[in-house]
């Protein structure tokens, strides 16, 4: 397993900076995401330049706007501005070899599902959703780059909450570059057992998002962070565990600490 943090996290004036901040703090990787109307030609080079000049993996790349999350819409123009969207992600990530994700629909849910938790798609909407999953992947096709399936709590998503119903889905998909993204935070508030999910999730795991339940740095709240561990080496995972939540405090400190801590978890 590897360490990566993500990029809005990190103090620096640019991704190279921040680069340079991890390897000193102890990371193997970094997620980069980036404002879709930032996008240029001058980013895209520091970007495929970095792992040569800094010995910094970018391991994952996503776009963040407006339109982000609204590959199903039922608005058809967004949806197709959204579609596009992540198509780039996907080029880009392609390119890097690192991952990239998509949920079914991605922002707060009204009215909130109280009571009603684990809805399910009906056929139609699965079968829709698979063949835009396919349509968003395409540019991923030959390349070692992953389109990821990121199971999103139930009160910022209507469906895919747990990583069990995400594993599913990889399956009926049969997608070379598709796969699972298990977020810890989101993992928290939807899985009964998280460690279990883990094992069911299995192989089809390919990067984790580490935050603790209350989306603070891991060990700054309740999950049981071994034994979530003990699961990862059972399905002998070895890709990134990326850092997605607050520093908890001045990053100078926090993130080399964290650091220390995820590797002892790590042995």
């Amino acid at each position: 397993m590897k360490l990566a943090c993500t990029n809005l996290m990190l103090p620096g004036n640019n991704l190279t900076e921040q680069a340079n901040l991890l390897h000193k703090w102890g990371y193997d990787g970094i997620a980069i995401f980036v404002n879709y109307s930032e996008w240029n030609e001058e980013l895209r080079a520091e970007i495929l330049s970095l792992r040569e000049r800094t010995g910094i993996i970018p391991c994952e790349f996503a776009f963040g706007d407006e339109i982000y999350g609204h590959l199903m819409d039922g608005d058809a123009e967004l949806r197709t501005k959204s579609r596009e969207m992540y198509k780039l992600a996907a080029e880009i990530s392609g390119e890097l070899g690192a991952v990239t994700e998509l949920e079914f629909a991605y922002g707060a849910q009204n009215p909130l599902p109280l009571f009603h938790p684990y809805q399910k798609m009906t056929e139609a909407e699965e079968r829709d959703f698979l063949d835009m999953y396919k349509e968003v992947a395409e540019p991923l096709r030959g390349t070692k780059g992953q389109m990821l399936l990121e199971g999103i709590n139930r009160y910022e998503s209507p469906y895919l909450n747990s990583i069990k119903d995400c594993r599913d889905v990889i399956d009926a998909l049969k997608l070379e570059n598709a796969g699972v993204l298990a977020d810890f935070f989101h993992m928290s508030i939807e899985e009964a057992d998280m460690a279990e999910s883990i094992k069911y999730a299995g192989d089809s795991i390919k990067h984790v998002h580490l935050g603790d339940n209350n989306r603070l740095l891991p060990g700054y709240g309740a999950i049981d962070w071994k034994r979530c561990f003990d699961a990862l080496k059972e399905i002998d995972y070895t890709g990134f565990l990326n850092l997605e939540c607050s520093t908890s405090g001045d990053p100078s400190t926090t993130l080399p600490e964290t650091a220390a801590f995820l590797k002892k978890m790590m042995k």
